[in-house]
């Protein structure tokens, strides 16, 4: 693994550019799947999805793509996203129909554009998530302004077809409040929603030319006293590169204490494998004993290249608060691995890293850049991107009971088009067993090169 690889796929994640990719041979596979929908991009349906799907009680599907709707938005491509809803057939056997509830118009419009991650949905049936441009804030790109980005929410409307409401709760007004926020939301109990941005801050100088060199924050919002009022942005941490971390990447968790856990990209072990940049870190951010206090920032676990490098997805608990997550990169071949840190016991400090797999770059896959999710039973699920073989990959990970050990399968290898191809995004599962995704690429889009996305559903 170089770091000349965890470079490219920084400007690929951050440019949000497209990927030239030639149809691979497939491979059989356990479980079966059905592509749900496939974007066909353009002004009338979105492509490239930004995330996963959410269910609601009802069993609709809701997410978000990065690209297609109206091309209104400079200078990231001119389309500026959208936000869809999938409603499953009345009858068994029959198609899922897609909905286009909001398009985004951005900045000149005074709206958010390009959806930089998965929605997520509270108890009345809002949906809530972020993008990567748009908002009222100042900063440029390429000569041209194009927003710092937004933390947008979508209300249903009362009566059934009325249109959803949109209300920007957060634009983030200059690149030292955040730019570029990136990732899934998450409540806390006070409905308090923290997220990430991959830039700004006002800290750092050497993270990317183009957004300023920062690199990147940690945010909270607090709703608003009053029904109407305006929600308030606290910046939790500002990274500033170095062994301090860089470019946090979203897909934050909270203990029961309201501390918060996640992931970043570049930064923390400069001798590592990775040079300068770093091979990313897993971090944690303490609440303050008392209001108004800073919040303490520790570095649970720093990557060097041989134990992965550049985690992209964030981590999640099991029952006993250990954390897990995906490295992009690094590892023995380089494409990168799954990983374990051990909470410390009583009296110890250091949480202790465990490579749980390394991906060989074969039918097993590569590059993971989804967030895994735990089964019934403890085991892992995670989708790899790509693959020799295949066009990315869903996979299982289950504990052996013996010294720690798992077993790794494939459930799926995507084939391209008009199957999916490149699953970034972290699975979610209906209770009984099946799980839905979303794929960046394949699909029967004709309006994009390789496919414009899908929605899958994968069932043992």
């Amino acid at each position: 693994m170089t770091h000349r690889k965890c470079s490219q796929c920084l400007i690929h994640i951050c440019l949000l550019s497209a990927v030239t990719l030639t149809l691979a041979v497939p491979a059989s596979a356990e479980w079966k799947e059905k592509v749900l929908y496939s974007f066909q991009g353009g002004a009338n349906d979105g492509s490239v999805p930004a995330g996963g799907v959410v269910f609601d009680p009802q069993g609709n599907l809701y997410g978000a793509t990065t690209d297609g709707g109206p091309a209104s938005c400079k200078p990231i491509g001119g389309a500026c996203g959208t936000v869809f809803q999938l409603t499953p057939p009345a009858q068994k056997g029959g198609s899922w129909t897609e909905t286009l509830i909001y398009q985004f118009q951005g900045k000149d419009s005074n709206d958010a554009s390009v959806p930089n991650g998965g929605l997520i949905r509270d108890a009345t049936g809002n949906l809530y998530g972020v993008t990567a441009y748009g908002g009222t804030g100042d900063c440029v790109l390429l000569g041209v302004k194009a927003g710092c980005g937004a933390v947008y929410e979508l209300s249903p409307p009362k009566q059934k077809g009325g249109a959803w409401t949109k209300t920007i709760l957060n634009s983030f007004p200059t690149a030292k409040q955040g730019y570029f926020p990136n990732g899934d939301l998450v409540f806390d109990s006070a409905r308090n929603l923290y997220g990430a941005t991959t830039f700004g801050g006002g800290k750092g100088t050497t993270c990317d030319k183009f957004y300023g060199g920062q690199c990147g924050a940690v945010f909270k919002l607090s709703p608003p006293i009053t029904k109407g009022g305006k929600w308030t942005e606290n910046v939790l941490h500002k990274f500033a590169g170095g062994t301090d971390g860089a470019n946090p990447n979203g897909g934050l968790v909270l203990d029961s204490k309201g501390a918060v856990y996640g992931t970043t990209f570049g930064g923390g072990n400069e001798s590592g494998e990775c040079g300068t940049a770093g091979c990313g870190t897993v971090f944690k951010l303490v609440p303050p004993s008392a209001k108004g206090e800073p919040w303490t920032m520790k570095i649970l676990d720093r990557f060097n290249g041989q134990d992965g490098a550049t985690p992209a997805a964030g981590v999640i608990f099991d029952q006993k608060d250990n954390l897990y997550g995906t490295a992009f990169a690094g590892g023995n071949q380089g494409n990168g691995g799954v990983f374990e840190l051990a909470k410390p016991e009583s009296g110890f400090h250091t949480w202790k890293e465990k490579m749980l797999y390394f991906f060989d770059g074969g039918n097993d896959g590569d590059n993971p850049m989804a967030r895994l999710i735990f089964g019934p039973n403890g085991d892992l699920y995670g989708a790899a991107y790509a693959a020799q073989t295949e066009s990315g990959t869903v996979f299982r990970l289950s504990p052996t009971g013996r010294n720690g050990g798992w077993n790794f399968i494939v459930l799926y290898g995507f084939k391209g088009p008009p199957d999916g191809a490149l699953p970034a995004a972290g699975l979610v599962s209906d209770g009984i067993g099946n799980l839905y995704g979303t794929t960046q690429k394949g699909g029967t889009g004709a309006a994009c090169q390789f496919g414009c996305g899908t929605v899958f559903e994968l069932s043992p």
